[in-house]
């Protein structure tokens, strides 16, 4: 979701319950590649409180949730020429993106683990799928955050933005880079799971697919306009991801040296 978090701590929140449990599919050959803000950590609220915010510091009047969502978008520069009617000059951009990251820095640890979510990681991976995180937060601070949270196990790769044009060109080169890095990962059978629009623009981008989840920063009629599957659980996400997978068909066995070309 967001892609400007500048604060790196969080709050995780007991989850059980039956919907943290992978439905009985093989995952042994999928891979699903996570964002993190607004999907595996639900940070919503602080979003939106962060944002109101920073609006208020140069006289836009707050958003409510439902506004946020149906306005919301990446590149992020876009998202506030909407609130100010115009593009905003790039000294603009950085005093708001500055004032955006002081007051969630403010207010991340009330952020926590999306329901469920650290369930489905498990069994995802425990049943043989793999799993990676591609999100635009700042990587220096990504990493560690996972690492409190005890999610750093789960992960393959795990990759943040390394410099400052994540917010202003999306996520689409970054997750190309990604998966590229993990040669032996098959595009056909990977799954990216994120709460925007640009997550699947990203994966499409890769030639990978994407499952679309509603409890973050777009609103489900935003996001039914993508094209890909939408739901409203990570429970829900991961089902679709393995359905998707499934539906790739068998992976082909891997080449051996002895393998006529």
């Amino acid at each position: 979701m967001s892609p400007r978090p500048g604060a790196d701590r969080a709050a995780r929140a007991p989850v059980s319950g039956p919907q943290a449990t992978v439905p009985a599919m093989d995952t042994r050959s999928g891979h699903i590649v996570w964002d993190w803000n607004g999907t595996l950590l639900h940070d919503t609220d602080v979003v939106l409180e962060a944002t109101n915010a920073s609006c208020a510091e140069i006289g836009l009047p707050p958003l409510t949730l439902e506004q946020y969502r149906e306005l919301y978008c990446v590149p992020v520069p876009r998202f506030y020429g909407k609130l100010l009617g115009r593009q905003p000059s790039a000294e603009e951009w950085e005093a708001m993106d500055a004032a955006f990251r002081r007051h969630y820095g403010a207010g991340a640890d009330r952020a926590a683990l999306a329901e469920g979510a650290a369930e489905l990681l498990l069994s995802w991976k425990t049943g043989g799928g793999t799993q990676s995180v591609c999100s635009l937060a700042p990587h220096e601070r990504l990493v560690p955050w996972l690492g409190r949270l005890g999610l750093d196990g789960h992960f393959e790769r795990v990759d943040g933005d390394t410099g400052v044009t994540g917010p202003l060109r999306g996520k689409a080169r970054q997750m190309a880079r990604h998966l590229a890095a993990m040669p032996h990962v098959d595009r056909l059978r990977t799954v990216v799971i994120g709460d925007a629009a640009d997550d699947a623009a990203a994966a499409a981008h890769a030639g990978a697919k994407a499952v679309l989840y509603t409890g973050g920063s777009h609103s489900r009629q935003g996001l039914k306009r993508v094209g890909v599957p939408v739901v409203d659980s990570l429970a829900d996400a991961v089902e679709a991801a393995a359905e998707l997978v499934a539906r790739a068909g068998p992976r082909p066995p891997a080449r051996t040296p002895e393998d006529p070309v």
